[in-house]
């Protein structure tokens, strides 16, 4: 019998959130390297290009000014789904609070939209990170694909999935299905 007919089960250890802040902590993670924990794994994020962080501005600003104060926008800041996962989504629209989460980073229970830019990070978005935001009940995210130009809006998770996908140009106007009575005009926008 040989060895690849056999193989060998390493165990793995996976990290918990506080394991990931305790690392961060301690210098282990050296300040300002961009990474965020995914299923138990820390991943590096790619670097921010300008394309990239021009677009997250504008976004930011759009959902500042049309969600006024019912929501909180953060930017680049992370969202706990559980113990072993807390990504760093480009833009989340959140169900205000006083305290700005002061004590706590937002679960997927405060979520109303979130919103990935995708520039080289598509796959790693549409892959990795929409299965998992499915899978903690995400109602809705929106990635942009600054390659094609497009923008994609997935809706009403089931499992690690979800069940709509829109894919629209960028001047639309988005109602979002969480936020009732808030329609986002995305005209100003330019991919």
């Amino acid at each position: 019998m040989g060895a690849l007919e056999n193989p060998v089960l390493l165990a793995r250890h996976r990290l918990t959130v506080e394991h990931y802040h305790r690392m961060a902590e301690a210098g282990i993670l050296p300040p300002g390297q961009r990474t965020e924990l995914i299923d138990g794994e820390i991943i590096d994020m790619a670097p921010i290009g300008t394309r990239h962080a021009a677009l997250v501005r504008k976004l930011g600003r759009v959902l500042e000014l049309q969600a006024g104060n019912a929501y909180t926008v953060s930017v680049q800041n992370p969202l706990r789904l559980s113990d072993q996962s807390e990504p760093e989504p480009d833009l989340v629209l959140l169900t205000y609070r006083a305290d700005s989460y002061e004590h706590a980073h937002p679960t997927p229970a405060d979520v109303k939209l979130l919103i990935e830019v995708a520039d080289t990070t598509l796959r790693y978005d549409t892959q990795i990170k929409l299965p998992l935001y499915a899978r903690h009940g995400v109602s809705e995210v929106w990635v942009f694909d600054l390659e094609a130009h497009r923008l994609h809006r997935w809706r009403q998770p089931q499992g690690d999935a979800y069940t709509l996908l829109d894919s629209l140009d960028h001047g639309s106007a988005m109602t979002l299905a969480a936020a009732p009575g808030l329609t986002l005009d995305l005209s100003s926008l330019a991919l």
